[in-house]
């Protein structure tokens, strides 16, 4: 039988990483919910076979139901009855099966149905689930949604919501609108106050909304008359059963078709406001978009794994001149670059998801008590990373997904062009990745900052300080050399003081600091677990060659080579 969780040591690796102790005892309150609820872990040792049971669980329906259901739902799709979306049959026997064994709500408190599972082992559900389809973690994944509930709503508000999502109901989260794609500042759907009803009504359009039709969704709206920044909106809480809200149309697209993606309509649709009025886009929005970039981030890992996967077992069974096209240098180079890629995605993606577990729960625990100023400080410094990688993480992971999906295609050549192959499927899945909550060039916007402000030159440094292995010195003097470059770098582009020249080499500066970072990730994992070895080796001459590109091009141009770039504006 299928596994897609035992399977995958990889996966294991990472859920033993030495700072889980740390996060699960923060997580469990040093278990002190043991007496209050019998499926509590006793101790660290329990709380991780927990998390064990429940991937191999997670593991069991990806490869058993999900992954075979991926192509019919690729030709079926949803569609829209009376209004309302009606998913692919194989989407809901994949939905009843997830519901069945318990797995929505798993990063919910236990006093709401959900199991209390820290940031890791959830992402590390995502990244399983998305390898067997990624359309459907779409579906599945939005339960992240209940993380903002859980973070910003009133008491009220989270025992009435947060116990239907343990219990299987569906997310999405409402933002984008015809006129209102990245510059969410641009939202015009209206909310409005109802004297007679007391309660907010919602009036207007949303497009491009994920699973649109969602039972609990989260909606960005205009609250405040008058206004056209982000000053006036507001985040709500619209139940689908409530009724006034109706799906115009579900997108046709590219990929991940079993996904619906809905234009929808809000007329006199009641809401309840969560937390304070004005600030949906400048703390809720952003919340939660950090959230669903880590999601992706997770779903770009998993699909790289599927894509991997298939150019693998497709080099070994084809057979041209004699031999498995495996043995070309052409091809297992190819795969060699797939799997070093693939591993440092990974890697990024679960030191991202251990800095946002620690910043998040030390947020609940202050919600509880007063944090002691050590506490408090610890909590800034991991806020500061996750804000810092989880745009990095999302960036790099989805151009690499990119790049994996298309060396897989390749590695098929004229087969997997046609779709009797998944690796078409997964091609087209793979596309999205670089684009929706945020494209790549966004999420630069957003790491940026970590350029300018030393975060990730320090974060490096602290890398660098970390003990390896003498056999393993030759990799951090790769790296050292390759800081010395992105440093002097980013100290040229800064010298000139200039806002749009530092944007000009924004995305150079960031791959430069992706690339470090991922290659000192491989190399700690590596001293962990020297099977990383031929991973990291490959991955450190891969980053040596584009940090070195990087830094001939910034180093070999001025402000003044800026009008050569713009002549498209004229």
């Amino acid at each position: 039988m299928a596994n897609y969780y035992t399977d995958n040591k990889d996966l294991k690796f990472h859920l033993s990483h030495p700072l889980m102790e740390k996060i699960v005892a923060l997580k469990e309150r040093n278990f002190t919910e043991k007496d209050a609820f019998d499926f509590a872990p006793m101790d660290f040792e329990d709380a991780m076979d927990s998390f064990d049971k429940v991937l191999e669980v997670v593991g069991e329906i990806c490869g058993e139901i999900i992954a075979p259901n991926a192509e019919g739902i690729d030709a079926q799709g949803p569609e829209v009855i009376n209004g309302h979306v009606k998913y692919a049959d194989g989407t809901q026997r994949n939905l009843d099966a997830l519901v069945k064994a318990g797995l929505m709500g798993m990063s919910l408190p236990r006093k709401y149905g959900g199991l209390n599972f820290p940031i890791v082992p959830y992402i590390m559900a995502a990244d399983i689930v998305s390898r067997a389809d990624a359309g459907f973690v779409n579906i599945w994944g939005l339960q992240d949604c209940a993380e903002t509930i859980n973070e910003f709503a009133s008491e009220d508000q989270k025992a009435q919501y947060l116990p239907q999502v343990a219990e299987g109901a569906t997310m999405a989260m409402d933002l984008t609108e015809p006129d209102a794609g990245s510059d969410l500042q641009s939202v015009q759907l209206k909310a409005t106050f109802n004297e007679t009803k007391g309660t907010w009504v919602l009036n207007g359009v949303k497009r491009f909304i994920t699973n649109g039709d969602g039972d609990i969704s989260l909606v960005l709206a205009r609250s405040e008359p008058g206004t056209k920044d982000g000053r006036g909106l507001s985040m709500f809480i619209h139940d689908k059963k409530n009724g006034g809200v109706t799906v115009r149309r579900i997108e046709h697209k590219m990929g991940i078709i079993g996904s619906p993606t809905c234009e929808l309509v809000f007329r006199d649709a009641p809401a309840e406001l969560v937390g304070d009025r004005k600030m949906g886009l400048i703390k809720y929005v952003m919340a939660l978009m950090n959230g669903a970039r880590l999601g992706i981030a997770a779903q770009s890992v998993g699909i790289s794994e599927a894509a991997y996967r298939e150019a693998l077992a497709y080099a070994k069974e084809r057979v041209q001149f004699g031999k498995a096209i495996l043995r070309f240098p052409a091809v297992y180079e190819m795969l060699s670059t797939m799997k070093a890629k693939l591993d440092a995605s990974r890697s990024l993606l679960y030191e991202t998801a251990r800095f946002v577990d620690i910043y998040k729960t030390y947020y609940h625990i202050a919600e509880e008590r007063k944090l002691e100023p050590d506490e408090r400080q610890e909590m800034k410094t991991y806020q500061k990373l996750a804000d810092f990688f989880t745009p990095l993480g999302k960036g790099m992971s989805s151009e690499f997904c990119n790049q994996l999906a298309y060396d897989a295609v390749q590695i098929h050549g004229g087969s997997g062009f046609m779709k009797d192959y998944p690796v078409e499927r997964i091609y087209r899945d793979a596309r999205i990745t670089s684009i929706y909550e945020g494209t790549t060039q966004l999420q630069v916007v957003a790491a940026i900052r970590g350029v300018t402000t030393g975060a990730y030159l320090n974060q490096i440094r602290l890398y660098e300080a970390e003990r390896v292995a003498p056999e393993l010195e030759f990799l951090k003097r790769a790296l050292i050399i390759m800081t010395d470059e992105y440093e002097h770098a980013v100290n040229h582009v800064l010298a000139v003081d200039d806002t749009e020249y530092t944007d000009f080499h924004a995305r150079r500066m960031v791959e430069m600091a992706g690339y470090i970072i991922m290659g000192y990730l491989l190399l700690i994992d590596t001293n962990r677990d020297r099977e990383y070895l031929k991973s990291a080796r490959t991955f450190v001459k891969i980053a040596k060659a584009q940090v070195r590109a990087h830094a001939e091009f910034i180093g070999s141009s001025s402000i003044d080579d800026l009008g050569n770039y713009k002549y498209q504006m004229d």
